[in-house]
Parts: structure tokens; C-alpha cells; sequence
């Protein structure tokens, strides 16, 4: 029956990209915002799903204003990162209505970036919810959710493949029992929030503590990303890089000052101290910090700090 249905799907991210491979044959519309200026050149440049829907023949509308246009007849609408506030006549339209899925378990982490707050925040396990669309951002009844183990060193950017890739097995469930399935309302006094990044959130206070600076870098890899300047022991600047991924160690003592290389090579922290596994040079390709140390200096009494935004 499932397979049967007419979709119309909203989205503009990639996060949305293997949910609408898979609903492709059943696809009446697709819903995207319209090409935006990218690159030096500042040329137009369609969204992921845009550009998905284009190679594929797709029915496709780029629209700034999804509340005033006309939708085709359809069973049912899936929302995923469209990034426009849809009204509850558009998302009524359907036979069945709309369904979004949204990379968090509700009604934990509502908002724009939820992935990498629930790696700033330390969560264990996360996954994908279905859910009905409301007026308050991401806080609509919730018609199903998968769960997923975050792993130690896992990065922002590998956790929104995965939760990407699992999209369409969760939205497929739900959709099989549109109509029929329980809709739970969320928890109001369990709710929490993940704000749009900026760049400045990825700047990091070597004094914070291993952990905390550890889970700073893999949530916010690969964007904005932890950018450092890398100073030798005089204070002058001899590289930028990007940390791309860290894990907590132990300090080697008081010697050393936040953000000085210690002798074993890792960071201090204060108290403890936080190995770099990954980092990308200015102009580089993403490395090891082993393959990293056979070219460039990476010595005790070096430094890193943030630089200036």
C-alpha cells in the first residue's frame, strides 16, 4: 500500500537526499527553495534536492513562498530540512497530511542544528523522529523513531550521514500506518533546543576541560569547525589548521599551560588534556595528526589558540 501512495516531498538539505532516492517512483512534487549564490563566482546554485530532482525528471518548484502556491492531490507530504515555515493549510492539503522528519530524538534538541548539539551535549544514543507538523517548530506529535549508539569519536558530519541514511526506513514505517499509527504528544517539560551555529561558537577556551573541548570539535566538524591558529614557543603564528577530531587524555602536569603541546604531543586542558586524532592543514587535505608531524612542527611549547573572529 505504501508504494501505492502520491508524495509530495519539501527539502532542500542533503539530509533529505536517500529518503527522497527511495520515494522517487511515488514523487507527484517536489518543493525546494529556489537557487542560491554560491562561490567565488557567486553563481546560482540549486539545493541538494533541487539538484537531485533535476537529474532524475523530477516535478520540481523552487519557491520562496511555499504558503501561496497550489499543490497537486496527493496522500501524503514529507518535510525534511526544507527550511520555510509551512502553514497548516499547506500541510493539510494531503489526504493523509504531513510528516517530518527531524534528526534528534524529540522533543530533545528542536531546531536547526540538532546533530551537533546532541554531540556538544555528550548524548549516548540519538536517532531520527517522524512527526506531525505543528505551529512551534519541530513540536508536533510524534508518529515513530528510530535509535542509534553515538560512537566516542564520531564527528557532527558522520553522525548526519548515518542519521541521513536511516531516514528512509523510519519515514517508510510511518508511512505504511498514516491514518492508524498513535500520535504522541511531545513532553513539553523535556524539550530542549538546538540553535543555528555560527563561527564563533567553534572557538575553544583551553581551560574548559578535555571533555568539553573534545565534543566541541567533533560537534562542530566539518562546519563551522574548530579553526586554530598554531604558534611556537616565541608566539609566533606558523600555521592554521582545523581539528577535525580529539579525545580526552591525561595531562602530563602543571608544566604546561592550556593550549601548550605537551611532550607526549597532546593539548592541556588544565587538569587533563585532549588528544588530536584529525586535523585539516589551511589549504590541506583532512589528515592524521601522525601523517600531520611527518611534514610540519608539532612540538612541546607550541600553541594553540583561536583566532580572532
Amino acid at each position: 500500500m505504501t508504494n501505492q501512495m502520491k508524495l509530495i516531498f519539501a527539502g532542500s538539505g542533503a539530509f533529505g537526499l536517500p529518503t527522497l532516492r527511495a520515494l522517487q517512483s511515488q514523487i507527484v512534487l517536489v518543493v525546494s527553495q529556489p537557487d542560491r549564490p554560491a562561490g567565488r563566482g557567486r553563481h546560482l546554485v540549486p539545493t541538494p534536492i533541487s539538484q537531485f530532482a533535476l537529474e532524475n525528471n523530477l516535478p520540481l518548484l523552487r519557491t520562496d513562498h511555499f504558503n501561496d502556491e497550489k499543490l497537486p492531490e496527493a496522500d501524503a507530504m514529507v518535510v525534511i530540512a526544507f527550511g520555510q515555515k509551512i502553514s497548516q493549510a499547506q500541510a493539510n492539503h494531503p489526504r493523509l497530511g504531513s510528516v517530518n522528519l527531524h534528526g534528534s530524538l524529540l522533543p530533545k534538541f528542536r531546531g536547526a542544528a540538532p546533530i551537533n548539539w546532541t554531540i556538544l551535549s555528550g548524548e549516548s544514543f540519538t536517532g531520527n523522529s517522524v512527526i506531525r507538523l505543528a505551529d512551534r517548530m519541530d513540536a508536533g506529535a510524534i508518529l515513530g523513531q528510530s535509535r542509534l549508539e553515538i560512537t566516542p569519536t564520531e564527528t557532527a558530519g558522520e553522525l548526519h550521514d548515518r542519521l541521513s541514511a536511516d531516514g528512509p526506513n523510519t519515514i517508510a514505517k510511518v508511512l505504511a500506518g498514516l491514518g492508524t499509527i498513535p500520535e504522541i504528544p511531545q513532553d513539553e517539560s523535556q524539550a530542549t533546543r538546538a540553535s543555528k551555529l555560527s563561527r564563533r561558537d567553534a572557538m575553544l577556551d583551553w581551560k574548559t576541560g578535555a571533555e568539553s573541548i573534545s565534543r566541541r570539535i567533533r560537534a562542530f566538524w566539518p562546519w563551522p569547525a574548530c579553526h586554530m591558529r598554531l604558534l611556537d614557543a616565541t608566539g609566533n603564528e606558523v600555521r592554521r589548521i582545523a581539528l577535525a577530531r580529539a579525545r580526552p587524555a591525561v595531562s602530563e602536569g602543571t608544566r604546561w599551560h592550556p593550549g601548550e603541546i605537551e611532550g607526549s604531543g597532546f593539548i592541556n586542558a588544565g587538569t587533563d588534556a585532549v588528544e588530536i586524532l584529525e586535523l585539516q592543514p589551511e589549504g590541506g587535505r583532512v589528515m592524521s595528526l601522525a601523517d600531520y608531524r611527518r611534514g610540519h612542527p608539532w612540538m612541546p611549547g607550541m600553541r594553540l589558540e583561536s583566532p580572532e573572529k
